[in-house]
């Protein structure tokens, strides 16, 4: 690179530096921010109806109401009370909370059915805001347009480096991975300021942290779920909030923990996955809300999701997904679907959908990662459109054939009444008659999950004496269906 073109990258990230250098609202820190707070809000806004759209959120007015209150009354106090805020519950029973720039904040009905306490859930909350109020998200992104700049200044004047932008755009979130364990600790440092200063008592915070490493350590000896990625160990975050309560001082014992209320507030919600909502019966698949079933190939990878039901073959080398399109009929949709560039439609097949309109072909598509071929139907049902697609590569197309053929065939109706009205788990809260251990209550009371569950949702250990008066959750409702 010359004098000239070197002189003329520092000039030019010297001025886009200056100019997006601000100071963090919540800490009065200098900080890197080129995105604007009316960017910031109109970037939440757009997530904001991807997230309903794609994750669903839960339909319970009097649980939203709860969160949302306890939500605005914290931000309202913290260092951005202008932000257009709002708080969501999420119908998905992962335990897990996320915030969108600008003030849109989400916490799942999993994460509620684990919290016990009015305290704890404005820690949760407390904590999301925290990322809004320091502008955490607006900071990464800057970060990434830097570093992008950077890669594209380098390859103006180093055409040998082209090659390289793919593998250095995937590369750049691990390379500030580090910034990010660092926005955890700011927003859980934040989150224990904000429920403090909203009277709750800080001791529950810890408590948070301390059921989400049960949750972890349920799912799987040492996995780290995907939403704890980025952030510290719990084990750290439990020593280090814990350290910053002590320095609080004074006496916590008049401060709001609000577990009645909370109780209350969770009384009734769901729990675990929502058969409703599409659920498997080994490896048929039955959605009951809009009639349908099929059956994937036995052994297969199935995976229920918002958007779509998939399946993936034990070797990996084939798959089949079944989703909703937008079109009008069967034979719209199948044109649309042919009229893409690199598909090639191929023999027409006889439809034999449970008797429902469509209609049926092979194919062959090139795509960037190589050759595909398969079937794909088209069926008509309940007023809507169903894509049902099977597919593998060229060369294991003959080990394929049959069995994709069979399985698209078995979408049909559901006419069986145990089948379409299932009903999902529930939380319910009872009121404690007697002291008893979390053991004694299960008998007493049955719940229809197991015991290391209902101590975990509990924050108890089964051995644990619970007190007269206590409430207690335990899930009850739901079919089997294994």
């Amino acid at each position: 690179m010359n004098r000239s073109a070197r002189l003329f990258i520092l000039l030019g990230l010297s001025s886009f530096l200056g100019a997006g250098c601000s100071t963090n609202p919540a800490t009065g820190r200098p900080q890197l921010a080129l995105v604007g707070q009316d960017r910031e809000i109109q970037m939440g806004r757009e997530a904001d109806q991807q997230v309903a759209g794609q994750l669903g959120l839960y339909d319970d007015p009097r649980v939203e109401a709860y969160v949302e209150r306890i939500g605005r009354k914290i931000a309202a106090d913290s260092e951005r009370p202008e932000l257009p805020w709002s708080f969501k519950v999420v119908d998905d029973p992962v335990v897990n909370a996320f915030a969108l720039p600008g003030g849109f904040v989400y916490v799942t009905r999993g994460l509620l059915t684990h919290l016990t306490s009015e305290a704890e859930l404005a820690a949760v909350l407390g904590h999301e805001i925290g990322h809004v109020t320091a502008r955490h998200s607006v900071v990464q992104q800057s970060k990434q347009e830097l570093a992008q700049i950077g890669l594209l200044a380098g390859m103006l004047f180093r055409p040998e480096l082209a090659g390289l932008g793919q593998v250095a755009q995937q590369g750049l979130g691990v390379l500030f991975l580090k910034y990010s364990r660092d926005d955890e600790r700011q927003a859980d440092d934040l989150g224990l300021r904000y429920m403090f200063r909203e009277g709750y008592d800080p001791r529950q915070m810890p408590e948070v942290f301390a059921v989400l490493k049960r949750v972890s350590e349920q799912q799987g000896a040492g996995r780290i779920p995907g939403w704890l990625a980025t952030h510290p160990g719990e084990d750290e975050r439990i020593r280090r909030i814990s350290s910053e309560v002590a320095k609080l001082g004074g006496d916590f014992s008049g401060r709001t923990v609000g577990r009645e209320g909370y109780l209350r507030a969770v009384d009734g919600v769901a729990f675990g996955p929502d058969p409703r909502q599409g659920y498997f019966q080994g490896s048929r698949f039955v959605q009951p809300q809009l009639g349908f079933q099929i059956r994937f190939p036995e052994g297969w990878k199935t995976a229920n999701q918002r958007q779509s039901v998939t399946a993936v073959s034990p070797g990996e080398d084939a798959a089949m997904a079944l989703s909703r399109t937008g079109q009008g009929s069967a034979r719209a949709a199948a044109e649309q679907f042919f009229g893409q560039q690199g598909i090639q439609q191929g023999q027409s097949l006889e439809q034999n959908s449970g008797g429902l309109p469509g209609v049926s072909n092979t194919f062959q598509a090139a795509t960037d990662q190589g050759s595909l071929q398969g079937i794909v139907s088209f069926v008509e049902h309940g007023g809507k459109v169903y894509q049902l697609l099977g597919y593998t590569t060229p060369d294991r197309w003959g080990s394929y054939d049959e069995t994709l053929r069979r399985s698209l065939a078995t979408f049909s109706r559901v006419t069986d009444r145990l089948a379409l009205d299932v009903q999902p788990k529930r939380v319910e809260v009872v009121t404690l008659p007697d002291a008893m251990t979390l053991e004694e209550f299960a008998r007493r009371y049955p719940s229809t999950v197991d015991l290391q569950t209902l101590a975990i949702i509990n924050q108890v250990n089964a051995g644990d004496r619970l007190a007269a008066g206590t409430g207690v959750k335990r899930v009850v409702g739901g079919a089997p269906l294994a």
